[in-house]
């Protein structure tokens, strides 16, 4: 019996023997040599590229960021507390990537891609690197067709066009977040994708989008990139890349896209946190001297595309946080330069109740005027300038008792624009609404309307226009132009309505 269990085993190992086949396998391993605040230094790994995917012994990934003679310098993408000194590291060959496509809209992740809304890991075919070369100057055309915010300051003063890279700048509390929510909530007749990237955000306020979001159906064409303030600084700095390559697969299928960076400060932060753990030369404000390429390599990624390359856009609204409305702060300076234009929130304007509160003296879009329609163009041609007059002669007006009749007629026509341009949110106006409502301001049919009762008239009239003149509004929607036969029927619409206004 012995002898027959003994011959089995051998059979049986004679078997395996002839069944090997002899293979070699080559793994570029290191080893870490501390850890601490998210970072960690690895030895040994002399070929690693720069962005590129690293795992350690427990399974977390990291991103291979500092890469110097001997040391590699390398961002952990989870919990660092269980990774320990002398812990194999390996390079996995691949750039750090995220899933993108469809099956994205409407769900909430992180900057690696992992589901944070509670439901089931994203189903993708295509995954897009972080970091991405912005397409060739030679590959992009101008911006000419508009993206509507909806909002009537910002579409007829500083229009923002597909392709436009946008700056929000204000203080605390000025409702730059509110904007960009507003401008998300438009996009659901526009056929546009909106990606919503929260950086370092509070948990609740993040919440409060989602569920205003929701509310308002837009969650069905929006992507929100989520990362709260609680979590590491190397989310952080990754999310608005993440991002943005969501937004790139979009326009590589030649599709509008529209992003918001809430906000560019703090990721500013979390890039200097990072690299004064890694040790990097720090320069004003103890930001990294890089600190610009930074921001200008994730904004110039956003264009239009000429028609050889899909024709897609990526429309970018970054935002920045001011302090004391001090415009002229070194991240947003900084900012303001590789954008094409700017949103001015200003606290005293907020306080006082103009919401949206435009300083439209500080407010400029470089491009989004090449992108107006022709009506829109028409009704708010000077409308701007006049505003900002208005608000140096209001100024003035409050020192002197004594001022003649054109600049009474002046200031008391600027107040009723400022009333008219006051919108609430969540009520975003079709486009034929603003220029009608607009028109009458401009043409000074609300001159002798008390401004309190502006918002009222205002209602009334386009509900009058909506249920009396349906043929004007469908004209003014089809032609896109003030033409003389549309503004005579506005004007015997306006005289009309204006009859039975009490």
């Amino acid at each position: 019996m012995k002898n027959d269990f003994t011959q089995d085993i051998a059979k049986e190992l004679l078997k395996k023997i002839e069944q090997y086949t002899p293979a070699v396998s080559a793994r570029q391993v290191g080893h870490v040599l501390s850890v601490s605040d998210g970072v960690a230094r690895v030895s040994g790994l002399p070929h690693v590229a720069s962005m590129e995917r690293v795992i350690f012994a427990n399974g977390v990934s990291g991103l291979a960021f500092n890469l110097e003679e001997d040391v590699v310098g390398v961002i952990v993408l989870g919990d660092y507390l269980t990774i320990r000194e002398g812990d194999e590291v390996r390079a996995s060959a691949e750039l750090l990537s995220i899933p993108v496509g469809d099956a994205l809209l409407g769900r909430v992740v992180n900057p690696i891609g992992d589901p944070m809304d509670g439901g089931t890991p994203v189903k993708h075919k295509i995954k897009y690197p972080l970091e991405k070369i912005a397409p060739s100057v030679t590959h992009r055309r101008s911006v000419k067709t508009p993206l509507q915010t909806g909002i009537k300051g910002i579409d007829a003063m500083i229009p923002i066009g597909r392709g436009q890279r946008e700056l929000i700048v204000g203080d605390r509390n000025t409702g730059k977040t509110s904007i960009a929510v507003d401008t998300i909530i438009n996009q659901k007749k526009e056929n546009v994708v909106c990606i919503y990237v929260a950086i370092g955000q509070k948990t609740s306020r993040i919440a409060q989008v989602i569920r205003d979001l929701t509310r308002a159906g837009a969650m069905a064409h929006t992507v929100v990139v989520f990362t709260s303030a609680s979590d590491p600084a190397a989310f952080q700095y990754l999310a608005p890349y993440a991002g943005c390559a969501i937004g790139e697969y979009f326009m590589d299928q030649g599709r509008d896209a529209l992003i918001i960076y809430d906000d560019l400060s703090k990721h500013a932060w979390a890039y200097r946190q990072i690299s004064l753990i890694l040790r990097r030369p720090s320069g004003r404000e103890a930001y990294p001297g890089d600190v610009f390429y930074l921001h200008s390599r994730l904004l110039e990624r956003a264009c239009r595309l000429d028609e050889k390359h899909g024709g897609g856009s990526l429309t970018a609204l970054p935002i920045v946080e001011t302090q004391a409305n001090d415009i002229s702060g070194y991240i947003p300076t900084n900012i303001i330069s590789i954008t094409d234009g700017q949103l001015f929130l200003e606290s005293d304007l907020f306080n006082a109740g103009q919401r949206p509160a435009i300083n439209v003296g500080f407010s400029v879009s470089r491009v989004g005027g090449e992108a107006q329609s022709k009506a829109m163009k028409k009704v708010s041609g000077t409308l701007k300038l006049d505003l900002a007059q208005y608000r140096s002669l209001a100024a003035f007006a409050q020192f002197s008792s004594d001022v003649d009749a054109a600049t009474k007629k002046q200031i008391d026509r600027g107040a009723r624009m400022m009333e008219l341009l006051k919108q609430g949110q969540f009520v975003p106006m079709a486009v034929e609404d603003q220029i009608m409502s607009i028109w009458a301001g401009t043409a000074g049919y609300l001159d002798d309307v008390p401004v309190n009762r502006i918002s009222q008239f205002e209602k009334e009239y386009l509900a009058f226009m909506h249920a009396r003149n349906k043929k004007t509004v469908a004209m003014l929607t089809k032609e896109k132009a003030l033409t003389a036969d549309i503004e005579k029927q506005l004007k015997e619409s306006v005289a009309e309505f204006k009859k039975g206004f009490k």
